[in-house]
């Protein structure tokens, strides 16, 4: 591993020099990490549950390819300009303001994760526990990981440390344990236990189930040292990840007769599938509040040009994130990936189109990437139709009817901000400077999308927080 570590900032506001870059092979092994979490067995018992192996298969198939091709396309933009998702959608069409905003959505979708996931493990506890109700345990865990998270990256590192392995071995001595038990052919040609979930919503539930991940790539792709090193790393960690865990997922409900990822794996390992449930939402549910609370200090900090402790913030949402799960957001775990699949992926179209297509902004990131690697001194403020667009993408994604959701809104906003940007529409209104991210001088007479001229080098360790490195 090249690289090594490089302090708390790790870059946040600047780019990561070529020096401090690491082997694909690196990098991919944490997007495994990602892909095989908990959420991602959660997704393939809930498949499995109401489609049979094969059209399962193939959702996992269609679901994976929609993430692979927008986690290549946002992550080669982050491995050539070295910046977060954050930092670089300034200048992909979203403005400063648009990006806190955008931060602000995925902060909002990773606490939606966090509760998910904490109910999970306050069913396996309470089942097998007991002493508490559902709702009880999940304010307790949910309360715990808020500590782990409020000490920050070491104490989420050593968490990490101990709990990364221990799941990996669990799970596979839970599948092997059932599926030993069984005709797995048989399994693979039986009817779903389930109401019957068609094709479509099975693949926008597959992309939408790792959409934020797959939107906010750059923020691991920086790290990367060639594009070929992004392609390798997501073609290797999806298609593993999806299909070790996710088909692990959807034979196991048809083995049980259940989408109930608690009784699926009790009835596996009986008392030891606490141990699974608790380890593999550890180790990802830590993350989700992490970055959601980066995400939420980075909009606060935007709006308000102030520094918001970034402990106080996550140890707030933490709180916010147990609720829900006492309060029973599982029962909504199909509606919130439904969202997520529409809502998220025309950022990615946005981002895309402006970097590859448009190019309204790019010759900023590259005159300032030769000059000493600095960011853009200066950016939008805000670029209303990138806006429209993004909102006009969200909606017919999620009411069209004809075709898979996540596709739908991807291509309308990669065409619909092409069109714009060819028209003339993207337009800047107001001006923010990079120079000091704690002090932006907003500038509301420049509406005409007029492009400042770079002014110097932004600090790279400027106190203004991002969006987060890691989803799920």
């Amino acid at each position: 591993m090249a690289g090594g570590v490089h302090g708390v900032d790790d870059y946040a506001m600047g780019r990561v020099p070529l020096e401090a870059r690491y082997s694909w092979f690196s990098v991919a092994v944490q997007r495994f990490g990602q892909v095989s979490a908990l959420s991602q067995f959660l997704l393939g018992a809930a498949l499995g549950f109401g489609m049979g192996f094969w059209q399962a298969f193939l959702a996992f198939t269609l679901g994976a390819v929609i993430l692979e091709v927008v986690s290549i396309f946002v992550g080669i933009i982050g491995c050539k300009e070295g910046m977060s998702t954050s930092l670089i959608a300034r200048w992909l069409g979203f403005g400063r303001g648009g990006s806190a905003l955008m931060g602000l959505a995925i902060g909002m979708s990773l606490i939606g994760w966090f509760g998910v996931q904490s109910a999970v493990s306050a069913q396996g506890l309470a089942s097998t526990v007991g002493v508490l109700p559902v709702w009880g345990w999940s304010i307790v865990f949910g309360l715990v990981v808020t500590a782990i998270c409020v000490f920050g990256f070491g104490s989420m590192a050593w968490t990490a440390y101990l709990t990364v392995p221990a799941f990996l071995v669990l799970v596979g001595w839970a599948i092997i344990s059932e599926l030993s038990k069984t005709d797995v052919t048989a399994l693979m040609a039986s009817a779903p236990p389930g109401p019957q979930i068609d094709l479509a919503t099975g693949t926008t539930l597959v992309a939408g189930g790792f959409i934020v991940g797959a939107v906010i790539t750059p923020d691991m792709s920086r790290y990367n040292r060639s594009s070929s090193d992004v392609v390798k790393q997501t073609v290797v960690g999806f298609t593993i990840g999806e299909y070790l865990i996710g088909m692990s997922g959807v034979l196991l409900a048809h083995a049980i007769g259940s989408s109930d990822i608690t009784a699926i794996l009790t009835s596996s390992v009986g008392w030891v599938a606490v141990l699974v449930v608790l380890l593999g939402t550890v180790k990802i549910n830590d993350w989700n509040l992490y970055s959601a609370g980066l995400a939420v200090v980075n909009f606060i900090g935007t709006l308000t040009g102030r520094t918001i402790n970034r402990a106080l913030v996550t140890g707030l949402l933490g709180l916010v994130g147990s609720l829900l799960a006492a309060a029973g957001i599982l029962t909504k775990f199909t509606d919130f990936l439904i969202i997520l699949g529409v809502v998220f992926p025309p950022v990615a179209g946005i981002m895309v189109a402006e970097y590859f297509v448009v190019k309204r902004w790019r010759g900023e990131l590259e005159a300032s990437r030769a000059n000493g690697g600095a960011v853009p001194a200066s950016s939008p403020t805000w670029v209303p139709a990138t806006l429209a667009v993004w909102a006009i993408a969200s909606v017919s994604g999620y009411f069209l009817t004809v075709g898979l959701g996540s596709i739908n809104s991807l291509v309308i906003a990669f065409v619909l901000y092409v069109v714009a940007g060819k028209a003339g529409l993207l337009r800047e209104v107001g001006l923010s400077r990079t120079t000091d991210a704690s002090a932006d001088v907003i500038d509301l007479t420049d509406a005409r999308g007029a492009t400042a001229p770079a002014s110097g080098p932004t600090s790279p360790t400027s106190p203004s927080s991002t969006a987060p490195s890691s989803a799920r």
